[in-house]
């Protein structure tokens, strides 16, 4: 079977959940048989792990005029074109063809992140996925979240193949509710063309089916997993402060995340002892805000901001951590806590997250009930029987949900709906 992916992250370069789960995924995906992969992201930096797939960088895809499928920049397709977005395609490119911004090899540039102009380029990769689907043998498309959604409509319409959308997160989730009009009618758009929807989470589902008005017998759950330590993470040797403990944050800090939570709960804490450390690792919009309310609640001198990690500075605090904590509002799913579990680290996670749909070894409290985030916090970093129990019990727990159990559940979606496709 030959799967055609759209996706926007890949590692070792990533900004969030969503080139890890991409990348976990694809190699769950490759270990069933007879299974070919190619993933198409906006511009791969040459590092990228290439061993048990394609990949292909929209940004190295020549474009002539003649490759455009004009009545796809012109034209509503059925019903499965935000009329919006492709009138903005239109004026533009008939006005000129160099909105596009292709280079001397006639390709166009991609930034590889989420600039200003993202709209553009999202609209951009779109039209390039037109032309890797006249260019590609396969027998299924799978696009990955919001911004991958119009890349595999057009896809579908010029190779007549089904369609498969994955849901890592709502923009229900990212606004807590203060939806972006723009982003919601991309994503319904994707929903209603696609002929299956996977989501990550229950939560998730639940979304989409009452907030996207989805026909819940084409909408599936389908949880995150984790992938294994590279040997180089296992032998990372944990570093503990003597007579400390460490209470980890790890995410974006924005408003999703919770992070004033994180806060309130660290002061609570700190009122009754004075030998836990807090951390606040990440970056995001609500990071200055954050250092204002620690300033605020008098605790600078226990908390700190290192700012974003990336791949082994991830393990590495993750083993210096006592305590790993996720009080997001709204988390579709969550991988963090898997991994802090992964490494031995207790972790308290919110009941709002998707995550706390398969995980039991672990503390769950409301994102909003700082008090007993507080009480959990104190009582890991206090009571050792708790700790060990938590610390044991929670790696065992994420060592059974794997990547290759993800995969096997996928290729039997992609069997079904390859098989009912007319």
């Amino acid at each position: 079977m030959k799967v055609l992916m759209f996706g926007w992250e890949f590692p070792p370069h990533i900004l969030g959940g969503l080139g890890t789960a991409s990348y976990g995924l694809t190699k769950g995906l490759a270990k069933q048989d007879d299974m070919q992969i190619t993933f198409c992201i906006p511009k791969p930096w040459g590092d990228e792990d290439k061993s048990f797939l394609n990949i292909i960088g929209m940004n190295s895809v020549p474009i002539v005029y003649r490759d455009v499928d004009w009545n796809y920049v012109n034209s509503k397709i059925g019903n499965c074109m935000n009329p919006q977005l492709y009138y903005d395609l239109r004026n533009h490119i008939y006005a000129d063809f160099n909105y596009m911004h292709t280079n001397e090899l006639g390709c166009i540039e991609f930034s590889g992140r989420y600039p200003d102009n993202l709209y553009e380029e999202i609209n951009n990769y779109s039209i390039v996925a037109g032309v890797v689907a006249r260019q590609q043998q396969f027998d299924i498309i799978h696009s990955h979240d919001w911004l991958t959604y119009p890349a595999g409509i057009h896809a579908k319409q010029v190779s007549g193949k089904p369609l498969v959308i994955h849901v890592h997160a709502t923009d229900f989730d990212r606004s807590r509710g203060n939806v972006n009009p723009t982003v919601y009618a991309i994503e319904k758009n994707g929903m209603d063309c696609a002929d299956h929807i996977l989501c990550v989470s229950e939560l998730t589902r639940q979304t989409v089916i009452h907030k996207y008005f989805q026909d819940p017998r084409k909408v599936s759950t389908m949880h995150n997993a984790v992938s294994p330590l590279a040997p180089e993470i296992e032998q990372i040797v944990p570093r503990h402060i003597e007579g400390e403990k460490v209470v980890t944050f790890l995410g974006r800090i924005t408003m999703q995340k919770g992070p004033e939570y994180f806060v309130e709960a660290a002061a609570l804490v700190l009122r009754h002892t004075h030998n836990v450390r807090f951390v606040m690792a990440g970056n995001g919009d609500m990071m200055h805000q954050m250092i204002r309310l620690v300033a605020e609640r008098g605790i600078g001198e226990r908390f700190h901001f290192p700012g974003f990690m990336r791949g082994k500075q991830v393990y590495e605090m993750l083993k210096m951590s006592d305590v790993y904590i996720m009080p997001s509002v709204s988390e579709p799913f969550g991988i963090s806590p898997l991994e802090a579990m992964q490494c031995g680290v207790p972790s308290i996670i919110s009941k709002q997250s998707g995550c706390a749909e398969i995980l039991n070894k672990c503390i769950k409290t409301d994102y909003w009930d700082i008090q007993a985030m507080a009480d959990a916090i104190y009582g890991i970093c206090s009571y050792p029987a708790l700790y060990e129990y938590l610390h044991s019990e929670g790696k065992k727990e994420v060592d059974s949900i794997t990547w290759e159990n993800v995969g096997m559940k996928i290729k039997k979606v992609y069997e079904r709906i390859i098989s009912n496709y007319h």
